[in-house]
């Protein structure tokens, strides 16, 4: 009589059950990121989680982020290649944001809402300081001048917003440069050559990686002439308020990156380098003042929304009469 088979256990199964759901569980809370009620809410979504994350981005790598089937993400990526707001970069297998996106991001920056708050900011700065200052931004390889506000005296160096001014040779650019992944910023040298504007702008990538390594353990920039004979320029971080931080499947994005630089320019006669730091706690001050305005503005707008309750200017409407 043959031997009973004893029968195998179903706890071993198990393990390997939960991994596979474990293992489905951040493409199930990646997929809401893409998801919206209607295909342009989608592609929105899907610039958004491009935008949160140092890129470029390959199909496959977006598909196996969002969970979306290849299918659907070639033709959502198609949709968004076609109407300019990405492009193709690298091999052409990878899309980064394209120049459409790129100048609707430095419209949103030069006509915000907030302008003419961020200009009371610089405009004190430059009462207590005496020299120019200016709110900046980073777009592709050079840096965008974003609001200026020029000094009184009578020797100046004359820039106006929208300006833009190398990022290897500028304070604020290096600032940029240096709260880069390394890979990003690599990426973005190979594309942007290291020219030489005066005598003293960094174009060997070795001492610039050097000064890059300075500014992240310093926080603050110094351009020493490097840009325009004369002219020095200090420039720090402008803080991410906590309500600009974006929870994502991958972690927390944009919490510590800044997108905004502010700087102080003047005449090396006016302000040496040897001084130049002097000037940090105005220019910290201002900078933690620009983040508080970019940080009540949610708070503004979400005030702002919601049922209108009446005032005494907008007396409420006398309920109807009871017909007798």
């Amino acid at each position: 009589m043959p031997a009973a088979t004893a029968p195998k256990p179903l706890q071993r199964a198990r393990p390997a059950q939960n991994a596979q759901r474990t293992a489905r569980a951040p493409a199930r809370r990646a997929v809401a990121e893409v998801q919206g009620e209607t295909p342009a809410l989608r592609l929105l979504a899907l610039l958004e989680h491009i935008a949160a994350r140092e890129g470029p981005h390959s199909l496959q790598a977006l598909s196996d982020a969002t969970a979306l089937p290849k299918a659907t993400m070639h033709r959502m990526l198609q949709q968004l290649e076609g109407a300019g707001l990405l492009q193709r970069e690298g091999d052409g297998r990878q899309y980064g944001a394209g120049a459409r996106l790129r100048r609707l991001a430095e419209s949103l920056l030069l006509n915000s809402g907030l302008h003419g708050a961020r200009h009371q900011v610089l405009r004190a700065l430059v009462d207590e300081l005496g020299e120019s200052c200016n709110l900046t931004a980073l777009a592709g390889g050079e840096v965008l001048y974003v609001d200026r506000v020029e000094t009184a005296a009578p020797l100046r160096f004359y820039l106006q917003p929208g300006s833009r001014v190398p990022v290897h040779c500028s304070a604020s650019g290096k600032l940029f440069l240096a709260q880069m992944p390394k890979a990003e910023r690599e990426r973005l040298l190979r594309a942007t050559p290291l020219e030489a504007f005066t005598p003293a702008t960094l174009t060997k990538p070795a001492a610039l990686a050097a000064e890059l390594a300075r500014i992240e353990r310093e926080g603050y920039a110094l351009d020493r002439e490097e840009f325009l004979p004369g002219l020095v320029c200090v420039a720090v971080p402008v803080p991410v308020p906590p309500s600009a931080t974006v929870a994502t499947a991958g972690g927390v994005a944009n919490g510590q990156r800044a997108a905004l630089c502010l700087a102080v320019q003047a005449p090396a006669m006016r302000m040496p380098v040897e001084r130049a730091a002097q000037v940090l706690p105005a220019l910290r001050r201002a900078a933690q003042a620009l983040a508080a305005l970019d940080g009540a503005a949610p708070a503004r707008s979400a005030r702002s929304k919601g049922p209108r309750t009446p005032t005494s200017s907008t007396p409420a409407k006398p309920a109807p009469r009871r017909p007798r």
